[in-house]
């Protein structure tokens, strides 16, 4: 085998120097490349809401109780044995329907003697006024003394009185039967019966059973007399709203509006009653049950507001993010004013329109980028 001259290994070797030095170039260009590349910016998921000008009207939380419209307590206007009761404890009661009947016999018994009474007065009254109208063209003819002919005059006179007094008496009797049933003054609840048939009834003294107007119903609450004036000058402007929801319950609130104002404040509390109509079509308050009441009292006029999510917190007061026409926020500090539900009012830093970051904040910092979602994104 020939020998490989010193000289061909000599050139082998340059080449793969050369190649070596190639290779550790190519290399270090590629990372020089990725070291001086430009950074991709990264936008962060938020999601907004605008500052709003207008009018705000403050509101009050109070614990109210809902309350019958109107309530009574039933008894009957004659005495005598309660002979049935025409309705089910606890169900509605239609306004004029008969609801208690007490025994009519001794009732009618009354009426059928004044009704004898009428008859025989009329009767006799008939023939006073026959006897005066025979003998009257007989006194100028002296065949009738004037003494007897007043006679016979003063007697049509006591049969007309005792007539008058029999029909009064009758229509008295009729009156003090038609009480025998009992109709429901208004459309109502009918509460648990207090006596059963077979009991002797007293009249005006003996109470049968309770009815509860519901429809409408009341929702009572009192309210501190220092926010008084702000529901008085609601109610000049109009109805008063009020918002009312049973504790406990996912449904949609109720809506209210408030048609009673007392006359006086408690001096021991300091508040005063208020009472609020609630149509009640659909049976969702009994009386009795709590409710909690949020009702306005003072408004507001052209203030600015944001969402109450949207203020956040710093060792330097109060901020909020407002979003950018580049897509990036600004820390924008604020003074914060009273809130009312979901709002809160903005007395200083903003003037309203701005686009506010209400979700997302934990991830912001001045400057960031973001890319607005809405829903669930």
């Amino acid at each position: 085998m020939q020998r490989m001259s010193w000289k061909k290994l000599v050139a082998v070797i340059v080449v793969l120097a050369a190649f070596a030095i190639a290779v550790q170039y190519f290399r270090a260009g590629k990372h020089a490349s990725a070291t001086h590349a430009v950074p991709v910016v990264q936008s962060v998921p938020v999601k907004v809401a605008n500052a709003q000008r207008g009018d705000l009207d403050l509101s009050l939380k109070v614990i109210g109780r809902a309350e019958a419209f109107s309530t009574v307590n039933v008894q009957a206007r004659v005495s005598g044995q309660l002979q049935s009761l025409l309705f089910t404890p606890g169900s509605h009661v239609n306004q004029g329907a008969t609801i208690i009947r007490i025994d009519p016999s001794l009732l009618q018994a009354q009426l059928s003697g004044a009704l004898g009474s009428l008859a025989k007065d009329e009767a006799q009254l008939i023939n006073a006024q026959a006897v005066l109208k025979r003998y009257a063209p007989l006194l100028p003819k002296g065949y009738v003394s004037q003494s007897d002919y007043d006679t016979y005059k003063a007697n049509v006179g006591v049969y007309e009185a005792s007539v008058k007094a029999d029909k009064a008496t009758v229509e008295l009797a009729r009156t003090q039967l038609s009480y025998a049933q009992i109709q429901a003054p208004f459309e109502s609840v009918a509460g648990a019966p207090l006596v059963y048939p077979g009991a002797q009834i007293v009249a005006n003294a003996t109470t049968i059973v309770v009815l509860n107007q519901i429809r409408p119903i009341h929702i009572t609450f009192a309210i501190p007399e220092t926010s008084l004036a702000g529901v008085k000058a609601a109610a000049a402007r109009g109805t008063v709203p009020v918002t009312a929801r049973v504790p406990g319950t996912t449904t949609a609130p109720l809506q209210a509006a408030v048609d009673f104002i007392n006359n006086a404040v408690d001096t021991t509390t300091g508040t005063i009653q208020i009472k609020a109509r609630y149509d009640n079509d659909d049976d969702r308050l009994t009386p009795g049950q709590f409710v909690e009441v949020v009702l306005p009292t003072t408004r507001l006029a052209n203030v600015v507001t944001v969402p109450v999510v949207a203020l956040q917190n710093s060792p330097k007061g109060s901020f909020v993010f407002v979003v950018g026409g580049d897509g990036a926020v600004q820390q924008r500090f604020v003074s914060a004013g009273p809130s009312s539900g979901a709002q809160v009012v903005i007395e200083k830093g903003l003037n309203g329109g701005e686009s506010v970051v209400t979700d997302g904040q934990m991830l912001l910092v001045e400057g960031t980028h973001v890319r607005i979602v809405t829903g669930n994104g």
